[in-house]
């Protein structure tokens, strides 16, 4: 199996999500967040914030309500059991508050093997965009895929 590199440049189709107070709470519950800055608008406010921020971990799970889950693997063409989460991280440029409109656009921007073409690793980056345009944060993930042909004549 060989991965067509002609793939590094490819933009998925940008969609939006609404940051719902309902989604943001049941994320605090889920990783055990306690404090009352993301979950009560007026501790928010008394913090300072115009409006309940999220945590910044929130972010990953804006990129689930994506209409096109698993875009990736069918432009790459490949199984799901061959794939593995290899890295993701972000960069904040601006805080996120419930209410906001979140523009997601991801794009494949290198791809690279190693162990003599056994592990394929392809990197990808969604910029995410508030209601005006402004960027606050970008994602880089790794999709690493396992070649099931490594090694085999």
């Amino acid at each position: 199996m060989q991965l067509d590199k002609k793939v590094i440049g490819h933009e998925f189709e940008a969609f939006s999500t609404t940051v719902e107070a309902g989604k943001v709470k049941l994320f605090c519950k889920a990783i055990g967040e306690e404090d009352p800055i993301y979950v009560d608008e007026a501790a928010a406010k008394a913090a300072g914030y115009r409006a309940v921020p999220v945590p910044p971990t929130f972010l990953q799970a804006i990129t689930n309500d994506d209409p096109g889950k698993g875009g990736l693997l069918r432009l790459l063409n490949v199984d799901i059991g061959l794939i593995l989460h290899g890295e993701q991280h972000y960069d904040y440029y601006a805080p996120v508050f419930v209410g906001d409109k979140i523009t997601c656009q991801q794009k494949v921007t290198d791809m690279y093997d190693k162990k003599g073409g056994a592990l394929w690793f392809v990197v990808s980056e969604t910029s995410m965009k508030d209601q005006s345009g402004k960027l606050v944060a970008k994602g880089t993930g790794i999709t690493v895929v396992r070649n099931p042909d490594a090694g085999k004549k």
